[in-house]
């Protein structure tokens, strides 16, 4: 029985590919505000849909280059920002407002996390990226955080750069803009940068559960390595790989292309997981889940718990929303043994 290895795959996607894939994923693929269910007893949920709705509907405000060529609209009033910032913890649908909004706007537009922007810009060239992005008639940035000094001046740069070219912006995130940063880097050092991007959102809060779990993280079973080479086997558009092996190759591959790796599988199975205590592994397994997540591709390990993979000082450090992120979403991919 030949069984695939991520560790083989070599995804080459040019520029215009990287920029078309800039969509939705999957599970948002259809979402649109009418299906975004308001909990009554959180009023700050259907308030952000109606702010959301009107954002979309203000036709003048920012169509973007290409969009004033295709659309005449009414200009935005002196006062209105250029982009909206959900704030809330995770679960409360702040994704699928983002995702109702790109549906409903008009106009040339791209959606993506804000890890796939910041690769993306890498591959790019900052320059090229501006250049790329400034036909948008408006940029959905999902889990916008900033994790280094670097980050920041980038996207307040770039994101400057699109406003003044008339790009309207979009964002979600667990932190306020004016506090992006805190507890990973001297934040008071770069107070110009993250207050430059903070006056480009008008700010809506969102309160409510986790409507996933509501609760502990699901946990990951763990699989007999017999077991787990029956079920990669069995299961067609399936991979199988040592999870070392598998952290090696993610070190060669640009995390722009994490997508392209995975977009065609079903199932990653990993064999002998090991707990995660490199800060560049953990954030590199990071954005690969993510990109699983997006595509809801499923996971099953042998060895340690996926959902136990962090070191406990990781968890308690300055990406810890990250790291908790990732094992949300690994609870929820991970196959359970029959």
């Amino acid at each position: 029985m030949v069984i695939a290895r991520l560790s083989t795959r070599n995804p080459a996607p040019d520029n215009d590919e990287l920029l078309a894939s800039l969509v939705p994923p999957p599970q948002f693929a259809r979402v649109s505000f009418d299906s975004y269910l308001a909990d009554p007893a959180r009023p700050s949920q259907g308030a952000a849909r109606a702010a959301l709705e009107a954002f979309a509907a203000e036709r003048g405000a920012g169509a973007g280059n290409a969009g004033r060529r295709w659309l005449r609209r009414r200009a935005a009033p002196p006062e209105a920002r250029p982009g909206v910032y959900l704030d809330g913890g995770f679960g409360v649908g702040k994704t699928h407002l983002l995702a109702a909004l790109w549906h409903a706007h008009r106009g040339p537009k791209s959606f993506g996390t804000f890890v796939e922007y910041t690769n993306l810009i890498g591959v790019l060239g900052f320059a090229n990226a501006v250049t790329a992005f400034s036909d948008r008639a408006l940029v959905c940035i999902d889990e916008f955080e900033l994790d280094d000094p670097g980050d920041t001046v980038l996207m307040s740069t770039f994101l400057s750069q699109l406003v003044d070219r008339g790009v309207r912006l979009a964002a979600t995130s667990n932190t306020l803009p004016d506090r992006l940063g805190e507890g990973r880097f001297a934040a008071d050092d770069f107070l110009r940068e993250i207050q430059g991007l903070a006056a480009h959102f008008d700010v809506l809060r969102i309160d409510g559960e986790d409507y996933r779990h509501r609760g502990e993280v699901a946990r990951a079973e763990v699989f007999d390595r017999e077991d787990l080479v029956d079920l990669v086997g069995t299961t067609p558009d399936s991979t199988l790989d040592d999870f070392t092996d598998l952290l090696a190759h993610l070190r060669t591959v640009h995390p722009s292309k994490y997508g392209a790796l995975v977009s065609d599988l079903s199932l990653v199975g990993l064999q002998d997981v090991v707990r995660l205590r490199d800060q560049a592994d953990a954030l590199r397994f990071v954005v690969f889940v993510d990109r699983l997540y997006d595509r809801q591709v499923a996971v099953a390990g042998s060895g340690h718990s996926l959902t136990d993979i962090f070191a406990p000082e990781m968890l308690a450090g300055g990406y810890r929303k990250k790291y908790y992120r990732c094992l949300s979403r690994l609870g929820a991919l991970a196959v359970r043994p029959t």
